[in-house]
């Protein structure tokens, strides 16, 4: 296999959101897929029909495009090839390699039940595996694979390493059950070998269902993919990851306003390593990432550290792409779209405003004084610095700014100016500047702030102020 193209997959079920740790591994296999050179495609494993919901596909879909992982072709839904499953469960059937049983739930349950209470195995020897087909019963049953039943069954897990399952502890898995629909195990062996699935890079969850598929690779005499089994992503507290541990589903990630470059990138450390590199980016992760690189531990959730090469990737971020993630976060998270003008003058600002915000929220903040419109909300702060002797100064103020230039240079001459002659510190006539421009004690510089919004809407705030 290793001279073949190299074919990864994700194969989400949908049932609920895109998880976290699913995204993760869809990640991987992306990963791996672009630095190979090879194709990275998409299954929905569709075939619980109760569980399964449209509303779950598009959830999966909307959080792979967010965090821009694109497939290869289509979407293969696995409940439309079903016949093609049953086609390999009849060909088993004919060589002799699976058999009908017959036995009853109620037979098994009770075989199950005496095992128990004798201290014996409880795997179930179906007694028609050797039946003499003149014998089968006109009743409904399901079609089991002859398992091995001495030696072993070896899977090299290009992460795990070697593992080694005693075939006396296999059972003969169910292949079609007694309606003749196909179980999730054939399903997958299928799917994946039609879809020439080179490298199979999934959750470690799976490391006990590779020896049972293996009996069916076997039995058709297909070459099995490379496994690579990756350890799952526990909490904080290295307990596995669930609801009290905060989100996990991609779209609240997105909706807390991390960026796309910044989650990949942290995801991409999240149980995978290169050297003590923390911050790469796209093109790095796909030239570094391989299968020996990725740890059998599992890995810790770490808000912080995710919020630092958040903060990273917004400074290192092209200004444009920057501004359209952040107007799909306005929009995700349903607040107002900007308008014409608070697009341009926030165009004009990232280039002092990105570096100082980890996530979209935090931009939100810093950008306030462009977002807001006037009248502008002022924070207590604000308030306080705009007591009656900073009204009267900004009120002085106002003519000098409205003869000046409007350039860094004439207006930093103007305000360094007028607190020499008024024997200010800069800091007394900044901060009811920064109240009057922004409604906030804390702000970005006034001269940066009074570049972006302009003469005419930097006059009107400072006269609003003095009011």
């Amino acid at each position: 296999m290793s001279d073949a193209p190299v074919v990864t997959r994700f194969a989400p079920s949908p049932t609920g959101y895109l998880h976290i740790g699913g995204a993760r591994t869809a990640l991987f296999n992306w990963l791996y897929a672009r630095g190979k050179g090879g194709k990275f495609l998409l299954r929905i494993e569709d075939t619980d029909r109760e569980r399964s919901t449209p509303e779950a596909t598009d959830a999966i879909l909307k959080g792979l495009e967010w965090l821009g992982l694109d497939y290869d072709g289509e979407p293969i839904s696995q409940f439309s090839r079903v016949d093609r499953h049953a086609e390999v469960a009849h060909q088993l059937l004919a060589e002799g390699k699976a058999y009908k049983c017959y036995a009853t739930q109620e037979e098994i349950a009770a075989f199950r039940e005496a095992a128990r209470a004798e201290g014996k195995s409880t795997l179930y020897r179906s007694p028609w595996r050797s039946a003499d087909p003149a014998t089968h019963p006109d009743a409904p049953y399901v079609v089991r694979i002859k398992a091995p039943r001495d030696g072993e069954t070896v899977v090299q897990d290009a992460v795990q390493g070697k593992v080694v399952t005693r075939n006396e502890l296999l059972d003969d898995m169910i292949l079609l059950r007694s309606d003749g629909t196909p179980v999730y195990m054939l399903a997958v062996v299928v799917d994946d070998h039609d879809m020439g699935v080179t490298h199979a890079i999934r959750g470690d969850d799976h490391l006990n269902n590779a020896a049972r598929q293996m009996m069916i690779y076997d039995a058709m005499g297909w070459e099995a993919p490379v496994w690579a089994h990756i350890p799952l992503i526990h909490g904080p507290d290295g307990k596995k990851l669930s609801k009290r541990h905060g989100a996990l589903g991609v779209e609240e990630y997105q909706a807390m306003g991390y960026p796309a470059a910044g989650m990949r990138n942290y995801l991409a450390r999240l149980g995978w390593s290169h050297g003590d590199d923390e911050f790469f980016t796209d093109a790095q992760a796909r030239e570094w990432f391989d299968l020996d690189g990725i740890g059998k531990a599992p890995a810790r959730l770490d808000f912080k550290k995710l919020e630092n090469i958040c903060g990273q990737h917004m400074a290192a971020a092209d200004h444009a792409a920057l501004l359209t993630e952040f107007e799909t976060f306005l929009s995700a998270t349903g607040a107002s779209p900007l308008t014409a003008t608070q697009r341009t003058s926030l165009s004009a600002a990232l280039p002092f405003l990105q570096g100082s915000a980890k996530t979209f929220p935090q931009l939100v903040e810093k950008a306030n004084f462009i977002l807001a419109s006037r009248p502008l909300e002022r924070d207590a702060k604000a308030e306080k610095a705009l007591d009656t002797v900073s009204r009267s100064i900004l009120k002085q103020l106002t003519p000098q700014l409205q003869n000046a230039s409007w350039d860094r240079e004439a207006l930093e001459a103007t305000l360094n100016g007028f607190a020499e002659a008024n024997e200010l510190k800069f800091g007394k006539l900044a901060a009811p500047l920064r109240a009057a421009l922004a409604g906030r004690a804390v702000s970005p510089s006034v001269f940066d702030m009074m570049l972006v919004l302009g003469r005419e809407e930097s006059l009107a705030r400072i006269e609003d102020a003095q009011e």
